[in-house]
This record gives C-alpha cells, sequence and structure tokens, in this order.
C-alpha cells in the first residue's frame, strides 16, 4: 500500500521536453511497483526511509537523499524497505531532448543511481507543479519550465560516476570552439571558455592540444585574427572599431595580436591589398556590413 499524491498530464510528445506525471508517495513496507515497463524516463528521489531499486540485472539497496532512474522500456523494480519504508518524490517525463539531457546529467541504465542534498528544493518543485495541475497554456508552460529547473538541480548537485570515453573529451573541444565563435567579439578569456564547459583551465589546454595541437588561448587569438582580416578586406571601418569588433578593448593589445599572426600590421595589411573597382550595388553591400558592424558592436562599448 501507498498514499500517493501523484498528477498525469495531457503531453504532445513532439514537444522538445514534457511533463508526463508527478507526484509524492509515503509507502508501506514492502509496497513494491513491478518488475515492468516505462514508456517515458521517470526519475524518483528519496525524501526519507530505505527501499531497494533493481533494473538491468542489478539492484541497488537506497535511503534517503538517494535517487534512482527508470529508462523507457526497461524491466524496473522496487520496493520499500520492511521497517523504515521510504517516502519519495518523482516526476515523468519525455521529448526529443530528454535522451540527450538525461545523458548530459550522467544517468544511464549502467548508472541510474545519484545522491543530491537538494532534497527541500527538489521537493517544491514537485510540489508546484502538483499546484499547477490544469490543462491551461500558463499551467503547460510552468510545468515545462520547473522540469527545466528540476533537471537543473538535479545537474548541480548531483553525485554519479562520471564518464571516461574520449567522446566527452571531444565534446568539450567541440563546445569550446563554438562558444569562441559566438564570442570572439567579446572580452572573453580561456577562463571563460572553460567554465562554460565545466572544467578547469588546465585540463582544457591538455584537451586542446591533444585535439587540436595547440593551446585555447592561441585557438582564440587565431580565430580573432581571421575575423579581423576578414573586416580588413571587406570594410573601411578604422582599424580601432576592428579591434572592438573582434573583442579587443585596446587597439595596441590587437595590432600586436595581429602583427604575431601576420607579420605585418593591421594598416599595412590593408595598405597590401590589391586595388580593385568596386560596383554601386558591392559599395552598397560594404556600407550596410559596416552599419551594422557598428550598430551591433560599438554599441556595447557606450560607456553609459
Amino acid at each position: 500500500m501507498e498514499k500517493a499524491y501523484k498528477l498525469l498530464f495531457n503531453t504532445e510528445e513532439s514537444d522538445d521536453l514534457y511533463v508526463y506525471c508527478c507526484g509524492v508517495s509515503k509507502t508501506e513496507a514492502h509496497h513494491s511497483f513491478g518488475p515492468a515497463l516505462k514508456p517515458h524516463f521517470m526519475i524518483h528521489y528519496i525524501m526519507s526511509g530505505k527501499g531497494s531499486f533493481s533494473i538491468g540485472g542489478k539492484n541497488y539497496p537506497l535511503e534517503e537523499n538517494y535517487g534512482f532512474l527508470i529508462v523507457p522500456d526497461e524491466l524496473a523494480y522496487y520496493v520499500a524497505d520492511e521497517e523504515d519504508p521510504w517516502t519519495y518524490t518523482w516526476i515523468g517525463f519525455g521529448g526529443k531532448k530528454a535522451e540527450s539531457i538525461v545523458s548530459q546529467l550522467g544517468l544511464s541504465l549502467q548508472q541510474p543511481i545519484f545522491k543530491s542534498d537538494k532534497s527541500e528544493t527538489i521537493y517544491n518543485l514537485i510540489k508546484d507543479m502538483m499546484d499547477h495541475n490544469t490543462f491551461s497554456v500558463e499551467d503547460d508552460l510552468r510545468r515545462t519550465g520547473l522540469l527545466a529547473m528540476f533537471l537543473s538541480v538535479l545537474a548541480s548537485g548531483l553525485s554519479v560516476t562520471p564518464k571516461s570515453d574520449s567522446g566527452t573529451d571531444n565534446d568539450y573541444v567541440t563546445k569550446a570552439q563554438a562558444f569562441v565563435r559566438s564570442n570572439y567579439c567579446n572580452p572573453i578569456k580561456v577562463t571563460d571558455i572553460a567554465d562554460y564547459v565545466c572544467i578547469n583551465r588546465s585540463y582544457l589546454y591538455t584537451l586542446f592540444q591533444n585535439r587540436l595541437g595547440i593551446s585555447p588561448q592561441q585557438y582564440l587569438s587565431s580565430y580573432r585574427i581571421a575575423k579581423a582580416t576578414e573586416l580588413l578586406q571587406l570594410t573601411s571601418l578604422s582599424i580601432e572599431s576592428i579591434a572592438i569588433s573582434c573583442g579587443y578593448s585596446d587597439p595596441l593589445v590587437f595590432s600586436k595580436a595581429f602583427r604575431q599572426e601576420k607579420k605585418l600590421s593591421p594598416s599595412q595589411y590593408r595598405k597590401s591589398l590589391p586595388k580593385s573597382d568596386t560596383s554601386a550595388e558591392s559599395k552598397e553591400h560594404l556600407k550596410q556590413v559596416e552599419q551594422f558592424i557598428k550598430e551591433r558592436y560599438m554599441s556595447s562599448t557606450d560607456p553609459n
């Protein structure tokens, strides 16, 4: 037997992420579920008491502050302790991004157990979902947002066995490169890149050396200079404007970095470019590019 407060929601499986069900349960001794399948992901979190969970041929004795993942279409079984039956909260969810998010948390069929000290926050998020239980657009959006917050809380305080495959290392480098491409125009540093991908600076350095043969700082600098080169070729912006547009607050620092990369100063490089007649259409296009850069980047340097 169990005393459960649970809700089931109408869902659209085409959504990126959605709440299928949620609830809180105070069980009696030996209360059990399964062995049975679930069509979606489910995460149970133990508020108090003890029990055991079985999936993938393995059994896990669990207690307060531990949680477990039920993977879709995998036989699962869990049972409350005889002397100290557990009270737990749970949430079922799915969507196109659900599997990827679960993987990023470090949870899987092979690693379905986690520990978190965020019990009060987890309970309050589930309770909030249950308090907003209508099928209105307002409540539906709120539940989806609360699900994202729930997963974020798990990510911030989760204790699981980390992955060690080389693919994960490559993912760090790929994400770091994408961060540089999106933010080279801002005054970012290598520490910002490392913080974004959630690893320390020295480990990021090692990964870049192994994957690309250069340091993160060299990659960032080379990318900025490549973009500066394009602006020198395609626009008539001043050296100072190009420096700011490529993440350099000091034009002298930019000029020094450019000379190290290209063996010429920015002004010398521009003078070395071949002269060519430009059509009226091309001139208008270049004018639009220059205006866009001024509006996009120069305004961000205004101290007011």
